[in-house]
């Protein structure tokens, strides 16, 4: 009889689809499992009329997950990693990390249009996104948007927003790099910590052999700098903080950004050996840090 792996996911379109990246690996490299996914509605994606920062932060997405691996009734779960918050329970923690995905913000404009309406808001709920966008589009509104890819695609197309701005990589993962009107560079909008890798968590005990070939080595040291960066400012979704690592080799050139109170953005990068990722982000964190 085949043993049964339960992947816990958020029920989402792009979730689904996140996890079943990790499912389709374990039918394919090991058979003898019988791999299902379980998924689940959390209290991030059950509140939409208020911010992040208000209802509790970005730990919203992943509470129910974690309290179906606690109680035995999933055995992994699939998150973005940019969603993970930034203490992550020692009984749970994260075993792996997924090859990168394209870690870029992109512009989406309503179907059919090929300009951006200046006279309609662009829709963000990103801090890091907002002070951003008002030195690429200066003088236009910026105004909050919730909801899964496709809720926030269809606000967009019924007329109450000018423009989107939206991961790239949860576009592509649901086959929707149509919807793509502008890319933006990572120096024009850094992405978030984690944007487009995938986080596989799970209790202590479980044997991550069988997903080693699903697990990708520059991608850990990817998320290692990122996160430290950002958790030197506190971790949470309502800082306007953002951090991207690329790395070529044995070297990794991590970027940051951060904002004063009046939405003066500072960015800044610094050149390390990939083995002190950990280490860079807090450097880099703290020359920022004596900016603003």
């Amino acid at each position: 009889m085949k043993k049964t792996i339960r992947i816990g996911t958020r029920e989402s379109l792009l979730a689904v689809a996140q996890a079943e990246l990790l499912k389709q690996y374990m039918q394919f490299n090991h058979p003898e499992y019988d791999v299902i996914l379980v998924k689940m509605k959390t209290t991030g994606d059950k509140i939409l009329d208020r911010n992040l920062d208000e209802i509790g932060g970005k730990g919203l997405f992943v509470k129910e997950l974690d309290i179906a691996l606690y109680e035995g009734r999933t055995d992994l779960s699939v998150h973005s990693l940019k969603d993970m918050p930034a203490e992550i329970s020692a009984d749970f923690p994260i075993l792996g990390y997924s090859r990168r995905e394209e870690p870029r913000d992109v512009l989406v404009l309503p179907q059919g249009c090929r300009q951006l309406d200046v006279n309609k808001p662009i829709g963000t709920s990103s801090p890091r996104r907002r002070v951003q966008l008002m030195q690429i589009y200066e003088g236009c509104q910026i105004r909050s948007v919730r909801g899964n890819v496709l809720t926030r695609l269809h606000k967009l197309d019924s007329g109450a927003y000018g423009a989107l701005v939206l991961a790239a990589a949860g576009l592509r993962r649901i086959g929707l790099n149509d919807r793509i009107s502008k890319w933006f560079t990572v120096d024009q909008v850094v992405p978030a910590a984690g944007q487009g890798i995938l986080a596989v968590q799970g209790r202590r005990d479980f044997d991550c052999g069988i997903l080693e070939g699903f697990f990708d080595e520059d991608a850990k040291w990817q998320a290692l700098a990122e996160r430290s960066f950002v958790n030197a400012f506190g971790g949470g979704c309502s800082s306007p903080v953002a951090a991207y690592a690329f790395v070529k080799g044995n070297e990794m050139i991590l970027t940051g950004m951060t904002a004063d109170l009046d939405d003066t953005v500072h960015k800044d990068k610094i050149v390390v050996p990939k083995q002190y990722a950990q280490q860079a982000g807090i450097q880099l964190a703290q020359k920022l840090a004596g900016l603003s």
